[in-house]
């Protein structure tokens, strides 16, 4: 892999002087870009996939949504339709996207919508008969043509995007100045024991701006699997044989909790945002046929659920989790929601 890489490096340098230059254009005034006088907050990462946009997503709609009307924008990855689309009671995943369906299956009185184009997105919303109040922009740090007035750049920490390299090399698809548009750099997928020297030692390797903050989270996983129809407690889970199966970009930490769970598991592995094919269901059919406990059943992750298995009659189940700051209702994470809050209040206030 790495001789690989070494071969790709000259690739990704060319790549990352177009994106820099791209970049210099808009910080420069060259290409436009629209600044809204609603507030707009921007959740993105300088990598592809696997940083933990949606639980952070879902933890700013926890934060706000009893005080302001939410909407979120996405793009809709890998969805059948083009243009702006705004979810309904009839709405599909294969119409919106696998993540901006679970936002909207998952919360009550949230605008969910996704264009490809963010700016004629938040117009759109913004003519709506009871139009929102602040707008969380899913994915959307690269997509310049808005001025966020609020950015949250996420990294993982066993993969800081300072260790990593432009695209195809590595995993960039920005470089890794373009962190500096951040005001709140969040380390995410943190071990529950990082010490407060190891977060030290992170935000100095992050190089952060005086004016940024540096925030440390984890996966908090639920107590207990969902399906439609009932809820199965972990401790019981531990005497099923479980089929895993996965169209995520990172497997490793959900593998790992299984496995510190003592929760026996098979994996079927797919590629992100995967849309599973007959084909692949009746494979999933015949793997967990082949299992000869009595008591099995499939376990995927949230967006595949809605994606895929919602609606079949498998007998499938979803583990949800959620972003929790490693010291929960610490300072650390009163700071972050009182950034946040203040920002969204003060740019209500002068719109």
């Amino acid at each position: 892999m790495n001789k690989i890489r070494k071969i790709l490096k000259p690739i990704g340098a060319l790549y990352g002087s177009v994106v820099k230059a791209r970049n210099k254009m808009y910080d420069k005034g060259i290409i436009e870009s629209t600044k809204f006088k609603i507030p707009t907050i921007v959740v993105g990462n300088l990598s592809v996939g696997g940083t933990g946009k949606s639980p952070l997503i879902e933890y700013l709609i926890r934060l706000l949504r009893d005080d302001y009307k939410v909407a979120i924008l996405s793009r809709g990855y890998k969805r059948s339709t083009k243009g702006f689309q705004l979810a309904g009671e009839n709405t599909t995943a294969a119409q919106i996207g696998d993540e901006p369906m679970q936002f909207y299956r998952k919360f009550n009185k949230i605008i969910v919508a996704v264009d490809e184009d963010r700016v004629n997105g938040i117009q759109q919303l913004k003519q709506l008969p009871n139009p929102p109040d602040v707008v969380l922009l899913d994915d959307a740090f690269q997509h310049r043509k808005v001025q966020g007035g609020f950015n949250i750049l996420l990294t993982p920490y066993d993969n800081l995007y300072v260790d990593d390299a432009m695209l195809p090399a590595g995993n960039l698809r920005e470089n890794i100045e373009g962190a500096k548009r951040a005001q709140v750099i969040i380390v995410t997928k943190c071990p529950d024991e990082l010490t407060d020297n190891e977060q030290f030692e992170i935000t100095k390797k992050l190089n952060i701006e005086l004016t940024q903050t540096a925030y440390f989270t984890k996966i908090e996983y639920d107590a207990k699997v969902h399906s439609k129809q009932k809820k199965i407690n972990l401790i019981d889970l531990e005497n099923y044989e479980v089929l895993l199966v996965t169209g995520i970009a990172i497997t490793k930490p959900l593998t790992d909790f299984l496995k510190k769970r003592r929760i026996k598991f098979t994996h079927l592995k797919y590629k992100d945002h995967y849309n599973f094919t007959e084909k692949d269901l009746q494979k999933i059919n015949t793997s967990l046929s082949a299992i000869k406990s009595r008591k099995k059943l499939i376990l995927t992750t949230e967006k595949d659920y809605v994606r895929t298995f919602e609606n079949t009659k498998q007998n499938v189940y979803y583990l949800p989790i959620k972003t929790q700051f490693l010291i929960p209702d610490g300072m650390e994470e009163e700071s972050f929601k009182t950034k946040i809050k203040r920002y969204v209040e003060q740019s209500t206030r002068n719109s």
